[in-house]
């Protein structure tokens, strides 16, 4: 019944979509453009930093309705109809996580609201997974091409990895409590892929690099994120990056593609090298091809997976010993908050998933 209610839902909405149009030329006026104007929308649904229906859950929009959402502070079209993503460093997050987001999940069923978020249609697998033929694809393509426009500027805990850092993109594995309950080894809901954009306050570039995290379980304190070069340093490193680093407002693209159960990334900038890495998500091999015998050693064969992308703020305002609290400013009013520094901001020139 419920899912009926959503479809009618969306159904509704649909229909005042293409009524919009007309309206608006009965009235003399143009519809404001929304980014499902310039961009795919049809297999994303976007997570918020608020929450208007006062759930105690980050908001999300999904279906039918992204064909025509915007928010003027956090998902909308600038002047050159790209796709902007804004998000505080305090705002309200998402269950998993302390960090808020306003950030694109993909969704394989479309506007299908009758197929659950978690099932094989809504997601994919590698070719590794016993079940590979009942998910929508075996593998995938994430493309885009962004810019970084800020990331936070005040951390309490600046030594934390974390802080002033924003994530673009990802492939995230679901969290699956039946493969849990059978202690399979798979199912925790962990992060094969994270693409970062740091800056510290004080330097003139920043630097772009990705994780792995192993797929271990949450309380295993071999569970962490390796973290690999690609225009300039790694997390944990204070220094100036120099002409190696990328500088905030400076355009760079990166493709993910996933084949059988290779992960295939390719970083490009210009006037910067190409970079490339591979994964095989099936093992522990790392990106080195070296064997991580702290990794688990079927790597994420047996999960579930989709892909990301957005302005996922890495400044949490919590504190305290948790690798992620990095002790940054926020006030949750965003107009402040961006008054002062404490937000993270990325534009998209281009986001294109499987190809479209």
């Amino acid at each position: 019944m419920c899912n009926k209610n959503k479809l009618n839902k969306n159904l509704l909405t649909a229909a005042l979509i293409t009524a919009l149009p007309m309206a608006a030329l009965a009235h003399n006026q143009v519809p404001h453009p929304v980014p499902a104007d310039k961009f795919d929308m049809m297999n994303w649904k976007i997570t918020l930093p608020m929450d208007k229906d006062n759930n105690g859950r980050a908001d999300e929009i999904e279906g039918v309705a992204m064909l025509s959402y915007s928010h003027h502070h956090y998902f909308f079209l600038d002047e050159n109809d790209n796709m902007v993503f804004e998000v505080p460093n305090m705002a309200v997050t998402t269950k998993g996580s302390t960090n808020a987001r306003s950030e694109l999940r993909q969704m394989g069923r479309g506007t299908d609201v009758d197929i659950s978020v978690k099932a094989p249609e809504n997601n994919w697998s590698i070719a590794a997974h016993p079940q590979a033929d009942s998910f929508s694809s075996v593998g995938g393509t994430l493309e885009a091409t962004l810019k970084v426009n800020h990331v936070a500027m005040r951390s309490k805990n600046p030594e934390k990895y974390p802080a002033y850092s924003v994530v673009v993109g990802q492939i995230h594995a679901g969290k699956d409590p039946a493969q849990l309950e059978a202690n399979t080894g798979f199912g925790h809901g962990n992060e094969p892929l994270k693409i970062f954009y740091k800056k510290w306050p004080n330097h003139k570039m920043g630097s772009v690099f990705w994780t792995y995290e192993r797929n271990l379980a949450k309380a295993d304190p071999d569970r962490t994120d390796i973290a690999y070069p690609v225009w300039g340093n790694t997390w944990e490193n204070k220094n100036e990056p120099g002409d190696k680093g990328i500088a905030l407002g400076e355009e760079f693209s990166y493709s993910v593609k996933v084949v059988g159960n290779i992960m295939q990334l390719e970083f490009e900038a210009e006037g910067h090298p190409t970079v490339k890495y591979e994964l095989d998500l099936s093992n522990n091999l790392d990106a080195n091809g070296k064997v991580d015998s702290k990794d688990f050693a079927q790597g994420y064969s047996n999960e579930w997976f989709y892909f990301k992308a957005g302005a996922y703020g890495q400044c949490s305002v919590k504190t305290g010993e948790n690798f992620w609290a990095t002790g940054c400013e926020g006030t949750g009013d965003f107009e402040t908050d961006k008054k002062n520094g404490d937000y993270s901001s990325a534009t998209f020139s281009m986001l294109k998933l499987n190809g479209k």
